[in-house]
């Protein structure tokens, strides 16, 4: 018996995000508000404003914040990973982390870290699991009624919890799982 890296794109995210908080945790403490951070007010002429737009998603506050995050993308990822394959996968993930940066810029003056964007965009993923056309299924439905809509009634609420990123992972996960329906590897 051997073990295999059967998710690739699920786990080399969860170890660039582990990385990335033993180095803001054990090695330099500012990691993550100069890298893993989305930028708060982007200086658009700055290389490092555009690295940041990507490498937010695998900083995290502390260990609980990280545990709560990838507790989802390793519990559902490699479905939606196995299901979808790895490319367009990855091409979903890194959309969903500049789209959630770009427009937190734009609309507010936070700053974002961690990966709730990513772990919303594989919820919905996974809801699209059994798509068939022109029928959808009653699992997206549920998800978008009850996580979406949750977080659209809490967008505004001040909790330090990006609502906004929760809800355009979902909104990237909805325009991939409709793009990608007809696109994902069979089951056996």
């Amino acid at each position: 018996m051997r073990i295999r890296y059967n998710a690739p794109v699920i786990l080399t995210f969860t170890l660039f995000s582990l990385l990335a908080l033993l180095i803001d945790t054990k090695l330099w403490t500012a990691a993550n508000e100069t890298l893993f951070s989305s930028p708060a007010r982007p200086d658009w002429s700055s290389p490092l404003t555009y690295l940041r737009m990507f490498l937010h998603v695998f900083g995290h506050k502390d260990w609980a914040h990280w545990l709560g995050n990838l507790t989802i993308i390793l519990l559902v990822g490699p479905l939606v990973e196995e299901k979808y394959r790895s490319g367009p996968l990855l091409c979903a993930m890194v959309i969903t982390a500049a789209l959630t940066a770009l427009f937190d810029s734009l609309l507010f003056t936070s700053g974002l870290m961690g990966a709730s964007g990513i772990a919303f965009l594989l919820i919905v993923l996974g809801s699209f699991s059994n798509f068939k056309k022109r029928e959808i299924p009653l699992t997206f439905l549920l998800v978008a009624g009850i996580f979406l809509g949750q977080e659209a009634l809490s967008v505004f609420t001040a909790d330090n919890v990006s609502r906004f990123a929760h809800l355009a992972g979902g909104f990237v996960g909805v325009l991939f799982g409709f793009a990608l329906a007809g696109d994902k590897k069979e089951s056996p």
